[in-house]
């Protein structure tokens, strides 16, 4: 039986936009709400840490992290994420998508808890503890890309695929904005508990000891999601397409997708007969000649992306103490900051984070991802630019409001263009028995471009 003419796959294809489909959006999306949170956070407290743990008595400004130490603690899940990438991705086509999704997904719980119980008081100590753990959540998150992309694109239908998987990363964008609200609320109350004096009027009395439990429980709440996560995870069964066309076995994805689409299915041959001459590996000739091109454009458009993306994301809160959006440092107190840090975040993520993804969603599959890409990739660019040439005259008082709606604009068309799109396209273009390595290795590109971006905005 040919592959092509499998009933469960023909089913799935043609399958009307059902409630099977919302579920497992918002299950693999799940997913990937935490990752965003969990690496997007880290930017909302590194001011804190650098308060806490880097306070010099009798000097002018708060505490801040040395260069190195910044770097490496916004830097080092991006490293994780990488490995974890081209390893779970590799795995996800080894094992089957939902046992290995559910292997990172606990990975993240664990030390997701495990970066905010960082150990000592001692400011090495609590670093090292810190990126140590942040290295093995990336890790963990790395695994996220290619499974959660590979499994809602195996589980849409054609008509509407491209609309299905951008759905499932707009969810980063909730992840964003939630990392804002839950940084805003932790803030807010222990502001409101613990009342303390701007760092001009008492520079050690500025930061309260209890500022130590914000940034932890920051960083720990995205446990929660990921937890959640698993259970609803665990009771979806495997995709049809890698248990009809990677494992072999057509019988038992008929089974499987019978339950999901509520249709019964005729029983399908138990095994499958490979299909000679498409089954060739990553390192054939073959292979490059039909996808090459393929892995060389999705590798090289994320990476280039992501070296503006996640610099803007991470040190947003740089960016606007330059055009003075956000009061001097020393004019607050530590946990006035984080609150105001974590406002302008989260009105930036509110403001055109979020809705960009949602315009990709609305129209991929009415425009096509090829003119969301490059439409994407060229306002991007002319923002940018309209933002860097007169860099002065954006930061004089009167201009900052100008500042501001231009710089989100960057953030709106990286969402409604590129960002979404080297997310959709490796999950629907590569060979089912190859997609999750590829996807992985698509966005581990990526994720050297964010370690880039990351560590390159830092150097002096």
């Amino acid at each position: 039986m040919a592959n092509d003419k499998l009933q469960v796959l023909n089913a799935l294809d043609v399958a009307k936009t059902q409630w099977y489909h919302f579920t497992a959006i918002i299950i693999a999306g799940m997913g990937f709400f935490t990752d965003a949170y969990d690496l997007f956070c880290i930017s909302l407290v590194t001011k804190l840490l650098g308060r806490i743990y880097y306070h010099k008595e009798g000097a002018a400004n708060p505490g801040d992290l040395p260069s190195n130490v910044k770097a490496a603690v916004n830097g080092v899940a991006f490293c994780g994420t990488l490995t974890g990438q081209l390893f779970f991705g590799w795995l996800g086509d080894k094992m089957g998508r939902k046992r290995v999704y559910g292997m990172t997904l606990i990975l993240m719980v664990i030390c997701s808890v495990a970066s905010g119980l960082s150990l000592g008081h001692d400011p090495k100590a609590v670093m090292v503890t810190l990126c140590f753990f942040r290295f093995w959540l990336g890790f963990g998150i790395g695994g996220d890309y290619p499974l959660s992309a590979t499994i809602m694109s195996e589980y849409a239908n054609k008509k509407t695929r491209g609309a299905f998987i951008a759905a499932v990363f707009a969810m980063q964008g909730f992840g964003i904005l939630a990392g804002g609200m839950v940084a805003i609320i932790v803030s807010a109350a222990f502001k409101a508990k613990y009342p303390a004096p701007t760092y001009e009027m008492d520079a050690n009395g500025s930061t309260v000891p209890e500022a130590d439990y914000v940034w932890r429980i920051i960083l720990m709440f995205g446990a929660l999601p990921a937890l959640l996560t698993y259970y609803w995870r665990m009771k979806m069964p495997e995709t049809a397409r890698y248990t009809a066309l990677v494992a072999k076995n057509a019988k038992q994805a008929a089974a499987d997708m019978s339950k999901v689409l509520q249709v019964d299915l005729e029983a399908e041959q138990e095994k499958l007969e490979p299909n000679k001459g498409s089954d060739f590996g990553l390192f054939t000739r073959e292979f490059l000649l039909r996808h090459g091109l393929h892995l060389l454009g999705t590798t090289s458009t994320w990476f280039l992306l992501d070296i503006a993306f996640y610099s803007q994301n991470l040190f947003q809160k740089d960016i606007f103490s330059a055009i003075g959006w956000i009061p001097k440092a020393k004019t607050m107190n530590a946990l006035e900051e984080v609150h105001k840090i974590a406002r302008a975040q989260t009105l930036i993520a509110l403001c055109s984070t979020v809705p960009g993804y949602w315009f990709t969603v609305a129209l991929i599959d009415k425009m096509g991802r090829f003119k969301i890409q490059l439409m994407g990739f060229f306002f991007m660019t002319v923002f940018m630019f309209a933002l860097a040439i007169p860099y002065h005259h954006w930061t004089l008082p009167d201009n900052r409001i100008g500042f501001v709606i231009m710089y989100s604009l960057t953030f709106f068309f990286a969402n409604f263009g590129p960002n979404a799109t080297t997310f959709v396209v490796p999950a629907e273009i590569f060979p089912a028995r190859l997609r999750s390595t590829c996807h992985g290795i698509s966005a581990a590109s990526g994720k050297a471009g964010a370690m880039v971006g990351a560590f390159g905005f830092l150097l002096e």
